[in-house]
């Protein structure tokens, strides 16, 4: 891609919009989509040895829709595949595109390549695991004897006379929860050892999440990363369901939140 010899203005009412820095040598493909409605075309604004995508938005008009997010995750998580991306924060916006030039990357432009340098080759992969809500209750029922007699007493009791046994029996079930969430998180940690750069171990999202990690790994061993989380998934059939996504932009790594303006 050309650089053009003077840098676009924004009209009065515009703002560039900044998905994320990358190296200087990054093209955009033809079909990337930005935020917007239509969806912006995307651009590279390139100052050094680094640059950043971006596109054109209103600045009279909301960012927060659904589809703005995931237009802003799309295009970074689909760059991550092949360059290293710094993620800028959902809604950075500047005044136009000299100020990315300048105020951005020429301001920070060896703190963003340092980074970048040490991304290189990486991105950010999700494990997430979540109980099969039977099996985890019957486990924990099976290991408990203080829940068995628990579910005993509420059986035998009405709705109301079953109430503070029904109480205790959930605070019950929620530490052992916690409990098994903690052994089994620890266990994929150790599974994937070697396997990863840097780990980030998420909070749960979902009370029957057993397992939310985000790690920083190469990209080439990806496969070895899937094998991973496959014979994880074996070894807990019927009783956690497993998922990778990515790879991701590296946003529990490395996100920037500055914006120059």
């Amino acid at each position: 891609m050309a650089r053009s010899p003077k840098k676009q203005k924004a009209e009065s009412n515009d703002g560039i919009y900044v998905y994320g820095i990358v190296p200087a040598d990054v093209e955009v493909e033809k079909n990337a989509k930005g935020i917007g409605d239509p969806p912006a075309k995307v651009k590279v604004i390139r100052e050094g040895d680094i640059a950043a995508l971006v596109s054109t938005v209103k600045t009279d008009q909301p960012l927060g829709k659904p589809e703005c997010l995931q237009a802003h995750a799309q295009l970074l998580d689909g760059t991550a595949s092949v360059a290293p991306v710094l993620p800028m924060r959902f809604g950075a916006v500047l005044t136009d595109e000299d100020a990315v030039a300048e105020e951005l990357l020429r301001a920070n432009h060896d703190e963003f390549a340092s980074a970048m340098g040490q991304l290189e080759g990486h991105a950010e992969f999700i494990i997430k695991g979540r109980y099969d809500e039977k099996a985890i209750l019957s486990e924990v029922l099976s290991e408990s004897e203080e829940a068995r007699e628990l579910r005993e007493d509420i059986r035998a009791k009405s709705e109301d006379a079953g109430r503070n046994s029904r109480i205790a029996l959930g605070e019950l079930i929620n530490k052992a929860l916690e409990a098994k969430r903690s052994a089994d998180t620890q266990k994929v940690l150790k599974d994937i050892e070697g396997l990863v750069a840097q780990v980030n171990v998420r909070e749960p999202t979902h009370e029957l999440d057993a397992v939310y990690v985000a790690v920083l790994a190469e990209v080439e061993r990806q496969d070895d990363l899937e094998a991973a989380v496959e014979k994880l998934a074996d070894d807990w059939d019927g009783r956690v369901e497993m998922r990778l996504r990515g790879p991701l932009a590296a946003y529990d790594f490395v996100v920037t939140g500055k914006s120059g303006g």
